[in-house]
C-alpha cells in the first residue's frame, strides 16, 4: 500500500488524469450504447415462469406486457354513443402501433361511469423503447375531452415516469460536505472525499450502464450502487483524510504523512470494501439471474470507491499539502510545534463510561436492537404496484378508477394458462370456471379463449383483493392446491397460474427458500476475513451477531414504514404494502458489508493497542476513545447520504434508504459504540483467544500499523482497575499515551 501511494504522489498529476479519463470514456461510451436494464423476476422453473412460456408459445405473442387503458364520466355515461364512438377509433388507432401485439374488448363498470381495454405489447416492459410506450400513452390522451378522463396503467407504462434522482444526490452530497466541513474546519480537506466519492461512482454508474448489455442488470441497480457508493466512497476517503491530518499535526510532512495514512487506514479501507464486495457477490449463490447483475453491479462501484480511496485520494492530497489543516491548526504547529494529541473530550469520557458500566449498558443496548426486530417477524413479501405511484401519476389514477369501478382485484387479474390433449382435457377446462367462479375470495372469472390449434386456453380469474392483500396470495395457493388439482383430476390437464401477484408470490418464495444458505454463506465468509485480520475467534463470532442485528433491526425499521405504513404518506412514499421480494437479499448483502466497515475500523484500533500492552481493557477503552468520533462523523455521513435518496420518488430506492439509514444509525450509534465494547469489556482477554495450532496454520495477513507486528501474549491476570482509583489511573495512562505518541513520531 505505502508503494502505491507514493506512485501516486510522484505522478499525482497523471493519477488524477488518468482517474478522469476513465470517468470521461465510460461516460461516453455509455451514453453512445444507451442503458438496456431488465426486470426479469421470473424465477427458474416456478409455476408462473411455466404460465407465461406457455401462453407465449400458444398465442404466439401474448406473453407480452398487458396494460390497460382507462376512460371515465362523472356525468353521463361511458356507453353514451360519443364517448362510445371516440374510444373505438382511440383503441383502433393503438391497435395499429408498432410493438402492440392485441386491444382486448372494453368492459364497463356496473355504473356506468368507468370502461376499459387491455391492450398487449409483442415483449416484456423492459425489452420495450421507452418511446414507444410515449406513443401509445400519447395516443390515448389525445382521446381526452370535455369530461371525459383517459388514463393508462401498467409495467410498460409505468417506464414513461421514471423520476431522476439528481435532487436527493445534491442534497446528500450538500449534507455530507457541511459535516464533512465541521468535523475539519479546512475547505479543501472537506472538498477531497466528495470530489474522489464523485468520480468515482461516476466511473461506476456509466460501467453499470454498459453492463447492462452484457448481462441482466435491473434498472434500479445504478441508483443502487450510486446511493452505497457515495455512503462508502466519502466514509473511505474521510478515514483516511482524518489519519493524514493526525500525522501532519504530528509534525510529519505531507508526502510522508499521505503514504503513512494510506499504508495504515488505507488497508482497512481495502479489507473493509473486500468484505462490502463478498457480502454483495454472495448474492450469485441464489443463481438468480435478476440478483447477479445487482451483486456486480453494487460490487462494481465499491471496488471503485476503494480503488479511488487509495490512489485518487493520495494525489489530491499531495496537492493542497498543508491546507488539508485549518488555517488555525497550522497556525498553532508553526507556534508550538508538534503536540501529543491526547483521547480527550466526550469520546474519551464516553470510553470511559462504558468501561464502568458495561452490564448495564450492553443490556441497554440489546434491548433496544430487539424491540426495533420485532417488527420483522411479521415481514410480508409482494409486489409494490401502482397503487403507490405519486396521486397525480395517469398509472395511479387508473388504478384508483378500476378499484372504485370494478373492484380492487381487477388491478392484479390472476393469468390461467392450460395445456391440453384431447377432448377429455377440454371437456374438464370448460367446466373449471364455474367451479371457480364457487371458490372464496374469486370476484370474476372470464370466459376460457383457445388458440387456434387448440392445445393451450387462457383464462382470467379476478380477485376480490388487491394484489397487494394476503388474500390474493392466498387465493394463489388455494387455486394451486385445491381447485385446479381437482379439475385435472383423471385428466391430462395442466393448468398454470400465472400473472403479476404469482410472479411475485414465486419469485418470493424462490428467495425465502434459499435466504438461509445466502445468509450463511455470507456470515461464513465474514467471519473468516475477520479470523484473518484479527487473529481471534471472538471477533468474528461477535462481529456476525451484531450484523445480524442491525440487519434485523433494519427491517423492523422498514416492516414498520413501507409495510404498517408508519408515516409513508408522510414521507411521500404512498399507502402502506408488502416489502418487495428481493428486498432482502439485496439488504442483507449491503448491510451486512456495511456493519463490517465499522467493525473493522473499531476492532482494527483495538487489536493494534492490544498487540503493543496486552492489556484489553486499555485497548477497548483508547480504541473506542480515538474512533469513536471519526465513526459517528462518518454515520451521519453516510445516513445523511442514504436518507436523501428517499426524495428520489421511487418506492425500491426510499426503501433502500430507509434500511441503509437505520442500519447504518444502529450500527454506529449502538452497537460500535455500546453493546461491542461492552461485550469486549465482559469477556476479556478472551476476546483475542486463538487456539495455538490454528494460529500455526493461518496466513498472516495485517489491517493494522504496520510497526505492530509482535503479538502480545494475553496476561495470566487480566487488568483490573477499581473505580476508585480512575484518577490515578487516568494519570498514568496519560503518561503511557505521550509516550506511545513519541515512539509514533520516530517510526
Amino acid at each position: 500500500m505505502a508503494a502505491i501511494a507514493r506512485w501516486c504522489i510522484r505522478h499525482r498529476l497523471l493519477t488524477v488524469l488518468l482517474w478522469l479519463l476513465a470517468l470521461g470514456g465510460t461516460a461516453a461510451a455509455a451514453g453512445v450504447a444507451g442503458s438496456a436494464y431488465s426486470n426479469d423476476y421470473e424465477a427458474p422453473g416456478t409455476e408462473s415462469g411455466r404460465a407465461t412460456a406457455l401462453l407465449d408459445q400458444g398465442f404466439h405473442g401474448q406473453g407480452g406486457d398487458s396494460d390497460t387503458i382507462v376512460w371515465h364520466t362523472d356525468e353521463g355515461s361511458v356507453r353514451a354513443s360519443g364517448v362510445e364512438q371516440r374510444m373505438t377509433q382511440t383503441l383502433n388507432r393503438i391497435d395499429g402501433l408498432p410493438g402492440i401485439a392485441s386491444v382486448g374488448a372494453p368492459q364497463t363498470s356496473q355504473d356506468g361511469h368507468t370502461a376499459y381495454a387491455t391492450f398487449t405489447f409483442d415483449a416484456q416492459s423492459d425489452e420495450i423503447p421507452k418511446a414507444q410506450v410515449q406513443t401509445v400513452v400519447d395516443t390515448a390522451k389525445a382521446a381526452e375531452a370535455h369530461g371525459l378522463q383517459v388514463e393508462l396503467g401498467g409495467s410498460a407504462i409505468g417506464l414513461t415516469q421514471t423520476t431522476s434522482a439528481h435532487t436527493s444526490e445534491i442534497i446528500g452530497v450538500a449534507v455530507a460536505a457541511l459535516v464533512l466541513f465541521l468535523a475539519f474546519g479546512a475547505f479543501a480537506a472537506s472538498l477531497l472525499p466528495i470530489a474522489t466519492a464523485l468520480v468515482s461512482v461516476g466511473t461506476a454508474y456509466a460501467g453499470i450502464e454498459l453492463l447492462g448489455h452484457v448481462m441482466t442488470v435491473a434498472d434500479f441497480a445504478p441508483m443502487l450502487g450510486m446511493l452505497i457508493g457515495l455512503g462508502v466512497g466519502i466514509d473511505y476517503a474521510l478515514f483516511i483524510v482524518t489519519r493524514h491530518r493526525k500525522g501532519l499535526r504530528s509534525g510529519l510532512p505531507v508526502a510522508e504523512s499521505v503514504t503513512q495514512s494510506v499504508a495504515t487506514t488505507g488497508r482497512a479501507v481495502v479489507f473493509a470494501g473486500a468484505t462490502v464486495c463478498i457480502a454483495l457477490l454472495g448474492m450469485l449463490i441464489l443463481r438468480l439471474s435478476f440478483l447477479n447483475g445487482v451483486a456486480i453491479a453494487a460490487s462494481l462501484t465499491v471496488v471503485l470507491t476503494v480503488a479511488a480511496s487509495v490512489t485518487l485520494l493520495p494525489a489530491l492530497l499531495s496537492f493542497i499539502g498543508m491546507r488539508a489543516l485549518s488555517r488555525s491548526e497550522r497556525r498553532r504547529l508553526a507556534e508550538r510545534g508538534p503536540q501529543p494529541e491526547l483521547p480527550t473530550g466526550f469520546a474519551a469520557r464516553w470510553s470511559a463510561f462504558v468501561e464502568r458500566h458495561p452490564k448495564l449498558l450492553g443490556t441497554f443496548a440489546a434491548t433496544v436492537m430487539l424491540v426495533l426486530a420485532l417488527p420483522t417477524f411479521g415481514l410480508h413479501l409482494g409486489t409494490s404496484d401502482q397503487g403507490n405511484s405519486p396521486a397525480g401519476s395517469t398509472t395511479r389514477q387508473a388504478y384508483d378508477l378500476l378499484a372504485k369501478g370494478f373492484g380492487p382485484g381487477v388491478n392484479g387479474p390472476l393469468t390461467l394458462v392450460a395445456q391440453l390433449d384431447g377432448a377429455g382435457d377440454r371437456v374438464a377446462l370448460d367446466r373449471l370456471p364455474d367451479q371457480l367462479r364457487a371458490t372464496p375470495d374469486v370476484a370474476s372469472v372470464s370466459p376460457v379463449t383457445y388458440n387456434s390449434s387448440g392445445d393451450t386456453a387462457v383464462l382470467t380469474v379476478v380477485p376480490d383483493s388487491s394484489p397487494q392483500s394476503q388474500k390474493t396470495s392466498d387465493l394463489v395457493d388455494r387455486l394451486r392446491t385445491d381447485v385446479i388439482p381437482k379439475a385435472e383430476d383423471s385428466t391430462s390437464l395442466a393448468v398454470h397460474v400465472g400473472g403479476v401477484t404469482a410472479s411475485y408470490d414465486d419469485f418470493a418464495q424462490v428467495i425465502v427458500g434459499k435466504l438461509p444458505l445466502f445468509v450463511g454463506v455470507v456470515i461464513a465468509l465474514g467471519c473468516a476475513l475477520l479470523l484473518l485480520a484479527f487473529r481471534s475467534v471472538g471477533i468474528p463470532l461477535k462481529a456476525a451477531v451484531m450484523n445480524v442485528a442491525a440487519v434485523a433491526s433494519a427491517f423492523g425499521v422498514v416492516v414498520a414504514v413501507f409495510q404498517w405504513g408508519w408515516g409513508s404518506e408522510l414521507l411521500g412514499l404512498g399507502s402502506a404494502g408488502p416489502i418487495e421480494p428481493f428486498l432482502p437479499v439485496i439488504m442483507v448483502s449491503v448491510l451486512f458489508g456495511l456493519s463490517m466497515d465499522y467493525q473493522v475500523f473499531l476492532v482494527s484500533r483495538m487489536y493494534e493497542e492490544w498487540l503493543e500492552t496486552g492489556d484489553n481493557r486499555r485497548a477497548v477503552r483508547v480504541g473506542l476513545a480515538e474512533t469513536s468520533r471519526v465513526i459517528n462523523s462518518a454515520a451521519v455521513i453516510m445516513i445523511s447520504v442514504f436518507l436523501a435518496f428517499v426524495l428520489s420518488g421511487d418506492r425500491v430506492i426510499a426503501m433502500f434508504g430507509i434500511a441503509l439509514a437505520a442500519a447504518v444509525a444502529l450500527d454506529a450509534f449502538v452497537l460500535r459504540t455500546l453493546l461491542v465494547p461492552a461485550l469486549m469489556h465482559l469477556l476479556g482477554g478472551a476476546n483475542w483467544w486463538l487456539p495455538g495450532w490454528l494460529d500455526r496454520r493461518l496466513p498472516r495477513i495485517s489491517i493494522e500499523n504496520p510497526g505492530c507486528r509482535t503479538r502480545a501474549k494475553i496476561p495470566q491476570q487480566p487488568t483490573t482497575v477499581p473505580e476508585t482509583a480512575e484518577p490515578e489511573t487516568m494519570a498514568a495512562e496519560k503518561t503511557l499515551v505521550e509516550e506511545k505518541h513519541v515512539r509514533d513520531i520516530a517510526r
